[in-house]
């Protein structure tokens, strides 16, 4: 604005009578402008309308050359303006300029500006949050369905499963965990079940016995004899339970791995030696040959607790064995580096059915024979149990009249 003014005061040729028109024409565009032009002799050329300058400003000093620093704000009329004084030169005459804007305008544009700046500000950030939350809503859908899902698994639907078909991509490796975990938590608790009605049905059965004793004899009156022999009755069954309740407090324990082996170096011929040693009387009495064949390395190895899965086996071998028959054990090396016990038996082939089952707890193959075993149903158990804490691996085979009990041990080289 002020440059537009400063080139119409410096043409020469200016009309003084057409000063004002021409001025005018220079400034069209400026909105709210006022200004004040005097000759150098103070004398007021042309003054915009109800501009009113203060003395202060203008016993300013009159610059040449515009500069930031020369602008003031002052009040003309109730507004605020904000202009300069300037002095103009031409080649003959000199004129004082003061020019000013109105600034409240400006500031009225400044202050709708803000309040609709602040306004879009909040409706974005508003429409932000909302389409943030919608897509936040959408895309826990899966998980929200998944969560009824699990909510509505009982103990008595512990089979249920979540088809990773209906879940996105991103869920396939959260949904086969859920599973596999659901698979293991159906089996525990199936197990859980299966042993508790076991234990409850092997307790019931020498219980009772003992009770129906006890109660035949208490009927009426007997000899001194008959009593002693009950008692010595009795007390055969109390061990046999006592054996038993030893038996699952020892398997708890080790399910809970409260049960360390003691490691030392074994050599298994000579643990086999001692062991042969042990069920000498009872093969022979069998009519019974008890053949140990093969060599093995020394392995690190509990000594009791091995001893207590062999002789589990060799004494179900033995019973099993028909007269005048050798079971023979049998050491070697596997593929791997692995030493490997078998114990092998003549006798009636166990049918592959059962197999699987075998070193569950109180598992019988024919359980009408249950009375007349000297067992639980747990030395299976407790072998698979004891291998497996030494990291071993167990099996069965039974073909062609021949069963084969194996299990491997890592070797002391292993280690």
């Amino acid at each position: 604005m002020m440059t537009s003014i400063q080139n119409v005061l410096l043409h020469d040729d200016v009309n003084p009578d057409q000063l004002e028109e021409t001025l005018a024409h220079a400034i069209t565009g400026h909105h709210s402008l006022y200004y004040q032009i005097t000759d150098a002799s103070g004398n007021l050329l042309i003054s915009s309308n109800t501009f009113e300058v203060p003395n202060d400003i203008r016993a300013l000093p009159y610059p040449s050359v515009i500069n930031v620093e020369h602008l003031q704000s002052w009040s003309s009329n109730g507004k605020n303006v904000r202009g300069i004084a300037i002095e103009v030169k031409s080649s003959d005459k000199k004129y004082q300029v003061i020019a000013a804007i109105d600034m409240d305008f400006h500031n009225q544009f400044l202050i709708q500006f803000r309040s609709s700046l602040l306004l879009i500000m909040f409706g974005s950030g508003l429409f932000t949050l909302i389409a943030a939350w919608f897509g936040i809503y959408q895309g826990h859908l899966p998980l929200r369905s998944l969560s009824r899902r699990i909510r509505e698994i009982q103990t008595n639907r512990l089979d249920t499963r979540i088809d990773p078909l209906l879940m996105p991509k991103e869920m396939h490796e959260l949904i086969f965990s859920f599973n596999y975990m659901m698979s293991e938590l159906e089996r525990g608790f199936n197990s859980l079940a299966n042993f508790s009605a076991d234990i409850a049905h092997e307790l019931r059965t020498p219980l009772t016995n003992l009770m129906t004793q006890i109660q035949v004899t208490l009927s009426k009156t007997r000899e001194p004899k008959y009593y002693q022999e009950l008692m010595y009755s009795n007390l055969e069954e109390l061990e046999r339970l006592t054996k038993m309740v030893g038996d699952m407090l020892w398997l708890a324990k080790i399910d809970a791995a409260l049960v360390k082996p003691r490691l030392s170096e074994l050599t298994l011929e000579q643990e086999i030696t001692v062991l042969f040693d042990f069920f000498e009387a009872l093969a022979a009495e069998n009519n019974i040959e008890l053949v140990l064949k093969g060599s093995a390395s020394v392995i690190l190895g509990d000594r009791s607790l091995l001893r207590r899965a062999m002789s589990n086996i060799l004494s179900n071998a033995i019973r099993h064995t028909r007269a005048g028959k050798t079971i023979t054990v049998e050491l070697s090396h596997d593929d791997q580096g692995m030493v490997q016990v078998s114990i092998q038996n003549p006798g009636a082939e166990i049918p592959a059915e059962h197999i699987p089952q075998l070193f569950e707890r109180f598992y019988r193959i024919d359980p009408s024979r249950q009375s007349q075993s000297d067992g639980a149903g747990l030395g299976l158990a407790i072998t698979k149990a004891i291998i497996n804490v030494h990291g071993g691996r167990l099996g069965v085979e039974s073909v062609n009249g021949l069963t084969t009990f194996y299990f491997s041990l890592a070797s002391q080289s292993k280690h």
